[in-house]
């Protein structure tokens, strides 16, 4: 038997589908970017109706998106199938930099020597530029920050291992790093550290680069959250 033809009604069906699934990326991409920027704040209750209105999209995969959020374990939900900002506890948030600092740290000795030259310098370039930066952004801050950690797993050559790291990474971005100003400058140094190692081919100063950067962020955390 053939495959069935092709109607006017499923080509419509198709389109529809494909529409949908990119207003769905849409929603998620948009409610995750203010869920890192702090736009929506812990606790905050997540209105379905209100959320489609303020991205101007239907309600459908808005419920998509936030389906999504929720698997991911960003958003939670309360009795009443209330769904909230989740509040990351501490332990979560240093576990969540422990396993990072395991599985990237894998991934730099994979990307040393595969990242190509070219993208490394101009990592080197910005993240110099910054430092030099009179009042430097976070918006660059996270930018350049998503460059390099990104090309690390990238390069790795393991596309699992890159997807867990991004989902890793995005969790911890739901801290407010900018309560541990301290970091800036320190965590800049730590990159161009890494950076060196990966354009000399080093994998284990590359792994230690990493291991290092990941755990100073960590211990940070903790001494800020100490004080509170």
């Amino acid at each position: 038997m053939g495959d069935a033809p092709v109607t006017m009604a499923s080509y419509a069906a198709d389109l529809q589908d494909e529409k949908d699934r990119s207003l769905s990326r849409v929603a998620y991409d948009s409610m995750l970017d203010m869920l890192i920027k702090h736009e929506l704040p812990v606790n905050t209750v997540l209105h379905e109706r209100r959320l489609a209105e303020r991205l101007n999209i239907s309600r459908t995969p808005v419920r998509d998106a936030l389906n999504r959020l929720e698997s991911e374990g960003f958003i939670s939900r309360m009795p009443g199938r209330v769904l909230v900002v989740k509040n990351f506890s501490t332990r979560e948030l240093i576990e969540t930099l422990h396993v990072r600092g395991l599985l990237e740290a894998e991934a730099a000795a994979l990307a040393a020597g595969r990242a190509p030259a070219e993208e490394l310098d101009r990592l080197e370039a910005d993240i110099r530029s910054l430092l030099e930066s009179a009042r430097p952004s976070p918006e660059e801050d996270w930018d350049i920050d998503s460059r390099l950690h990104g090309a690390i797993t990238r390069y790795g050559g393991n596309a699992v291992l890159a997807r867990l790291v991004e989902s890793l990474r995005v969790k911890t971005r739901m801290f407010n790093l900018q309560r541990i100003p301290e970091r800036f400058a320190l965590g800049h140094r730590e990159h161009l550290a890494i950076i060196e190692a990966l354009r000399r081919a080093d994998s284990d100063a590359a792994r230690k680069g990493v291991e290092t950067h990941i755990e100073n962020v960590k211990q940070s955390i903790i001494q800020t959250l100490s004080q509170i």
